[in-house]
This record gives C-alpha cells, structure tokens and sequence, in this order.
C-alpha cells in the first residue's frame, strides 16, 4: 500500500514512515519547509493550503491512503495567529478529505486531546468538544470538516511524546535537555493532566487502524494518564536521573498566551475494543523511549534530514 503522509518531516510524521517502513509499506510524503534529502523515501515540498501545490501532490503522490498529521500545533502560536491556524487545522483537513472521498480512498485525520476544556477529564467520543484556545477550536473545526466531507474517514484524537528531527519539539526531549544540562530546578504542571502515548505506539495504532479499515472518532493516546509533573519525574527515572530535580508549579501561573485545560484525560475504550488491544501505557514508552536513545534511533532518523529548529506549521 502506498501511504501519503503530510507533514512528513512533522514529529508524527516522521515516525509513522519510520514504522510504516518497517512494515513494507510504500511511503510518500510532503513537508512544508524542510527537506529530507536523506530519507529511503520521496519528498515533496510546498505549502498544501495552496490550491496549486495541492493539486500537484495529489497527483504527485498517486496514494491509496492519506494520513493527514500536518498542523500548526504550537497552542500559543495559534492564540497569536488565528487566522493561519484556521487555515491549516480547520480548512486544510477538509479540502484534503474531499479529496480523498471523490477518489475513494482511506483518509486519517490527526485531532487533539484539546478539543476538551479539561474540566471534567475522561473524555469518552460521546463527550461533546468544548475547546478553550484557538489551538482547540480550529482542531474541533477540522474534524467536523473531515467527518462533513468524507464521512467514511478515521479521525484519531492524540497526545504523544518522541524524538524530534531538532531534538527539542517534545515535551519528553524538553525536560531531557534540561536534565542533561544539569538544570537542577525543573518546572513542571502538577495541575495539567494527560494521557501522553509513544509517537511510536501511535504510529503502529495508526497503520493497525488501516488495516482493519476503521472509520469514525477515536481516542488514541495512553491507557493512562499522569500529570504532567509526573510524567516529568518518570522521565528522569527511565533516563537515570534524580526525580526531586522536578518541581511542581501550576499552569495558571506560568503566563502562557493560550489557557489550558487541567485535565485533558481521555478514555480509550472503544479503539481497544476496535483493535482488540489494550493501548499502551506511559511507562511503556517512556521504557521504550529510553531504550531508543541507547540504540541511536534519534541520530538515525535525523541524518534523513534536516537539523534545523521545527517550523511553526509543518503543512
């Protein structure tokens, strides 16, 4: 199968061709600035909000399934420049999913835990979206535009963590660098929880997901959550670091453009029982993101390309 990913050189994207690889899968992918000169599979470069280019890599790509993982997925960049998130995480989604239905292809749209407020926690895919940034809001746009154009696609709500081709996108590689730096006080939000997922885990999800051609709205992050001062301390643990150099402050005090939710936790029910899996837990990959440093997958995949830091919006 030939699988078109966009925003190839994105977090998301560049794993799930890494795993998509792996599997025997014919891989494709557009990127809006980077370039992967070095990567075992072609790449084209353009801005997909544009009519002209879009058209090209349609017929550049020649795919039998889309996974659409590009976005503008800095919340506060998109607090700041609402009408490029609109563009990117409302519209573009859309346009890609018609795309997909007048050709009859699989199509897999990319959401976010931030459709939520955060008030309650354990979202279930019944829950109705109540976004409270702009992050949130385009993202709740972009899945009602893909369910309205292609009612037949697969739309993933996510949280993820892993390596990234500047080594500082995550926040699992954010609190590493500041471990490895000798920071000894660290801040981390005792007040935010998640439910965070190996990108790798969610990658292998999202290939599984094809190939029992799931539709619908599914939850696919962690089968637990954590706060996210948590998560840091857990972090230091898997990486031999001393947990205490995590401190914990409250998200309301830390000035950021965007407001956040507290409890962006979500239930995973209904793609276990789709897959016939339980989904993986943070411990696991953060065992397995570990495990991934000592054998130089990072350096690996990043000598596919670019070095430089993460474009705002990787469309």
């Amino acid at each position: 199968m030939r699988i078109w990913i966009t925003g190839v050189t994105g977090l998301l994207g560049l794993h799930l061709a890494w795993e998509a690889l792996q599997r025997g899968w014919d891989v494709v992918g557009t990127a809006r600035q980077r370039a992967l000169p070095h990567a075992p599979f072609p790449v084209l470069q353009g801005d997909l909000t544009d009519p002209a280019f879009r058209r090209r890599a349609w017929a550049w790509a020649r795919p039998d399934a889309v996974v659409h993982t590009a976005a503008l997925a800095q919340v506060d960049a998109c607090e700041q420049h609402p009408e490029l998130a609109h563009r990117v995480n409302a519209a573009l989604p859309a346009f890609l999913a018609r795309e997909a239905a007048r050709e009859g292809l699989p199509f897999v749209h990319i959401s976010t835990d931030a459709v939520f407020d955060g008030r309650k926690g354990d979202y279930t895919e019944e829950d109705p979206p109540h976004p409270v940034n702009v992050y949130g809001y385009t993202k709740t746009q972009g899945e009602q535009g893909v369910m309205e154009a292609h009612p037949q696609a697969l739309v993933l709500r996510v949280n993820f963590f892993g390596w990234s081709l500047s080594g500082r996108r995550s926040l699992a590689e954010w609190f590493l660098n500041q471990l490895e730096a000798g920071r000894q006080d660290i801040p981390a939000f005792a007040d935010v929880w998640f439910c965070p997922l190996l990108v790798n885990h969610l990658a292998r999800l999202i290939l599984l997901a094809l190939e029992r051609n799931l539709s619908g709205l599914y939850h696919a992050v962690a089968s637990q959550c954590l706060s996210k001062f948590a998560f840091g301390q857990a972090l230091a643990r898997a990486f031999g670091y001393d947990p205490q150099r995590i401190r914990p402050v409250s998200v309301e005090e830390a000035g950021l453009a965007a407001r956040r939710g507290h409890r962006l936790t979500l239930r995973t029910d209904k793609l276990a029982r789709a897959l016939g899996c339980p989904l993986p837990t943070p411990e696991e990959g953060l065992r397995a993101f570990a495990h991934q440093a000592q054998w130089g997958y990072p350096r690996l995949l990043r000598a596919w390309g670019a070095s430089s830091a993460d474009s705002p919006a990787n469309a």
